[in-house]
């Protein structure tokens, strides 16, 4: 009945069933194989040799093709060293199985679908013939099975070990979707969780800034779970993919063409991809045909095809812990170099006692029932070892040792697969030793029960291997996860190769299991000398520089970007940024825009050429109003001083005097006290000068009125109406310059904005309206002492100023017409100054047109001093 449900499952199968007879005369005998009799037996399916199909035309029979090309892959043949290594190590050691003694039976798998099924069901038989579900003389108790190494090799011997329960323990590394997708059981892997690899994975690419990668990977399923699993990891760290190159797990050809064909359609790999870092997933058929590639690229491609391609082989290879560098024995003119400085992760290993020893005593003399060394040794050394003729090589001489060796064909040192199937081993006999415990103590506590097995059924491990926990003899703690997977890390190892084809692979770093702590020692690393730069960059586009941000280019992948500088007033202080920041407002960006550089403290001082010169002119006609001040004081008591008003007149001269000298609050870094008194000082004492000029000019108004006969304004003439005129005037302004100082004064600010690079030390006007009340109502005592001189402008000249005074309101007025809209378009430092201007400019006016004529007489026409000319009428 089993029979029929294995063919009903896998019905290529159907016409290599052979009839159930238990002669060996019609057995399918299997070369590759290895059996050491025992108690209990421990199965192995490894993966030895790789055969090159070919390609299948259709024109003969199919049992006329044959395949050729068997490759050996000499390296794995530590393999299965180390799997009778371990099964030896247990049979010697008295604490493990004291009574029982193991045995172990080795396969070859092929790498091949097919080849997997049959010779996992001739693991569980003792007959080389697949005979489902049926035992033919002695009873064969395997109670575990070591393999295999690749996904496909695992699950397929999977789906047939499930029937039989017998446990599987895979030595390779590879995703857990892989086992997710079948309803059998999972088996157990002495490999870590490959997520964690992948964890480590992306932070090696963001540790070197690798952002443009390339993927090379089998052209199946296991590849595309591989691609699905970690694409949506890199763009989640923004890491694009330039390529997905896909190679064939089993090469099809049938000329040296056809191989060259092949290589063909991957030499864009070398010719046109910009990724320098490549990530190689996949088990080491993959590094073989990617080695064949390149072999193919430099030896063949440039003589039948295009010689005019620009080959460079020069990659930053990253491979995966499948991955052992491993080439086929025909593969020796691949230059290994070519892979120098390549970072590998690796499944974490020690060195073993005693292993290296019993590898470089292996010898085909000793080792009558090893299958397998007759094909390791003729390729491994082309030669033909003693009792086995290989046809196509000549006698081993005898002095063949596998420590000579170069390690791409075969190392004498641990390889990880090789510690796995070692630890694997021991797994297994340490379940049998915590079953055989159990079952014992179980007997003594019921003795009665004599139906009870004395020897534990291969079922019967799985609770014991779910649970397992040992120190190997190298230190380790073996232990399974929940899910089957090993509970440890990987290694992150660096090759360095040699001239001579050799290789080490040199321990640079380590990914934990425990939260995945990733470590590297880029110090140790050795480079691909071909590499300008040291890490090699790997990017779509140079990076862009400080100073300037990526810029999306529409149809690209977000990888690949340009640069475009930072906007105005921004800056980018690192490398391939984003997003442009700015400077706090006491900064500004340099010429570069990526550092921010504190701005200039700016405002008007006393010691730059305009603050000298403002300075000068202040004091200088500050000085002039004096000298006239003085002149006017002395001359006194003469008539064209006291025909003016004398008191009204030095009244004006001092407000003038306080004009230009309040100039100064203007000038130097604002401070509380000057804010405050800026305007308003500059407001009362122009009011008080403007009042002065319209108290003069009324009173001359009202003494040329109340000279007349019966005059009404008789009673107005005197010094008591030109005071109250200024009293009254000065006083609204007063008024204005209290509210505003009691509601919203002004303050000391630094307006950062106005100017790029430098802060304005100014006085914020605090209320903006009070400020323009106070310029209103100053230019409309302006207006009316304009208004009222310009109508007493005829009036007879011995009583008479109204003229002087018209102009010099006429040039006041101008001043301050001019002054607003000046002062709103200018910033900075200017804006004081255009107010010091127009405040020395309208005090100039008012001290020239009034009383330089004046002065003109006193001095320069003294006899012109007289009341006789003042009172002569033309």
């Amino acid at each position: 009945m089993l029979g029929i449900i294995v063919i009903f499952l896998f019905p290529e199968l159907a016409l290599k069933v052979q009839p159930l007879e238990c002669t060996g005369d019609e057995a399918i005998q299997i070369p590759e194989e290895w059996y050491q009799d025992g108690d209990l037996l421990i199965g192995g399916l490894l993966s030895f040799i790789h055969y090159m199909f070919p390609k299948v035309a259709f024109d003969k029979h199919p049992s006329e093709e044959s395949v050729n090309f068997p490759f050996v892959v000499t390296k794995f043949y530590q393999h299965v060293l180390a799997l009778v290594f371990a099964v030896k190590e247990i049979n010697k050691d008295p604490h493990i199985l004291p009574n029982i003694t193991l045995g172990f039976h080795i396969y070859d798998s092929y790498s091949d679908t097919l080849m997997t099924y049959r010779t996992t069901l001739d693991l569980l038989f003792k007959l080389h013939k697949i005979v489902p579900n049926y035992i033919c003389g002695i009873e064969k108790k395997v109670m575990g099975i070591i393999g295999g190494m690749s996904p496909e090799t695992s699950t397929r011997m999977a789906e047939i070990l499930q029937l039989f329960k017998i446990p599987q323990i895979s030595y390779g590394s590879f995703q857990q979707a892989v086992t997710d997708e079948s309803h059998f059981p999972p088996f157990y892997r002495m490999a870590p969780k490959e997520d964690l690899q992948y964890e480590g994975l992306v932070q090696l690419l963001l540790y070197f800034g690798w952002k443009w990668v390339g993927l090379v990977i089998t052209d199946d399923k296991h590849g595309e779970c591989f691609l699905q699993t970690l694409e949506p990891r890199l763009s989640q760290n923004k890491i694009c993919s330039e390529f997905t190159e896909r190679i064939d797990r089993n090469l099809y050809f049938t000329t040296i063409l056809d191989l060259a064909e092949h290589c063909m359609r991957h030499i864009t790999l070398f010719t046109q991809r910009t990724a320098n870092a490549v990530i190689v997933h996949g088990e080491n058929t993959v590094f073989s045909w990617l080695a064949s590639i390149l072999q193919a690229t430099e030896f063949y491609l440039p003589t039948p095809f295009d010689s005019s391609l620009k080959i460079s082989t020069r990659k930053m290879w990253i491979t995966m812990a499948q991955n052992d560098f491993t080439l086929f024995s025909l593969q020796r003119a691949v230059d290994m170099q070519t892979f120098h400085g390549t970072i590998s992760f690796s499944i974490s290993k020690k060195e073993l006692p005693g292993f290296q020893p019993f590898i470089q005593a292996v010898t085909p003399s000793g080792a009558s029932q090893d299958g397998f060394i007759k094909d390791f040794w003729s390729q491994a050394f082309c030669c033909s070892p003693p009792n086995h003729d290989v046809y196509q090589f000549e006698k081993c001489s005898g002095e063949e040792r596998v420590e000579d060796l170069i390690a791409p064909f075969f190392e004498t040192r641990i390889l990880g697969h090789s510690y796995s199937i070692y630890n694997a081993i021991y797994a297994v006999a340490q379940a049998l030793q915590a079953a055989q415990t159990v079952r014992t103590y179980q007997k003594i506590q019921k003795d009665s029960d004599q139906g009870r097995s004395k020897i534990v059924e291969a079922w019967q491990l799985h609770s014991f291997l779910q649970r397992i926990f040992f120190n190997n003899s190298a230190g380790d703690e073996i232990k399974f996860s929940e899910d089957g997977a090993l509970e440890a890390g990987f290694d992150i190892v660096n090759l360095v190769t040699f001239p001579n084809n050799s290789y080490i692979n040199n321990p640079v770093g380590g990914l934990d299991l425990e939260g995945g702590a990733f470590q590297i020692h880029q110090d140790k690393i050795q480079w691909h000398p071909g590499f300008s730069q040291i890490p090699p960059p790997s990017l779509c586009n140079d990076p862009c520089p400080p100073g300037k941000r990526k810029k999306k280019i529409e149809g690209r992948k977000f990888c690949c970007y340009a640069c475009a500088p930072c906007p105005e007033k921004m800056i980018s202080r690192q490398m391939d940024t984003e997003n442009c920041d700015g400077c706090p407002e006491d900064q500004f960006p340099n010429e570069a825009q990526d550092e921010c550089i504190p701005k200039t403290l700016h405002f008007l001082s006393f010691e730059e050429t305009l603050g000298v010169t403002l300075v000068s002119l202040s004091l200088l006609f500050s000085l002039a109003t004096v000298l006239v001040f003085i002149i006017f004081v002395k001359q006194r008591d003469t008539p064209i001083v006291k025909a003016n008003n004398r008191n009204l007149t030095y009244l004006l001269l001092i407000s003038l005097f306080l004009c230009f000298l309040c100039s100064l609050l203007f000038i130097g870094q604002p401070s509380r006290m000057t804010c405050l008194l800026r305007q308003t000082n500059f407001g009362i004492t122009f009011s008080i000068a403007i009042s002065s000029i319209l108290a003069k000019t009324i009173t001359v108004v009202v003494a040329f009125l109340a000279s007349k006969p019966g005059s009404l304004f008789h009673k107005w003439v005197g010094q008591k109406l030109a005071y109250s005129i200024i009293w009254f005037c000065s006083f609204i302004q007063v008024v204005i310059c209290i509210v505003w100082l009691g509601t919203s004064p002004p303050f000391p600010d630094l307006n950062m904005q106005t100017l790029y690079g430098e802060m304005i030390a100014e006085c914020h006007e605090g209320s903006i309206i009070m400020f323009y009340c106070v310029l209103g109502y100053m230019g409309l005592l302006a207006l009316l002492s304009f208004t009222v001189a310009f109508l007493a402008r005829k009036l007879p000249d011995s009583f008479n100023e109204a003229k002087f005074i018209t102009f010099s309101m006429l040039v006041f007025c101008n001043v301050w017409l001019t002054f607003v809209p000046t002062y709103l378009s200018t910033k900075g430092k200017y804006v004081v100054a255009v107010e010091i201007f127009s405040i020395l400019s309208s005090g100039v006016g008012l001290l020239g047109c009034i009383f330089i004529p004046k002065i003109y007489i006193i001095i320069f026409r003294p006899e012109l001093n007289t009341r006789e000319q003042l009172t002569y009428k033309k």
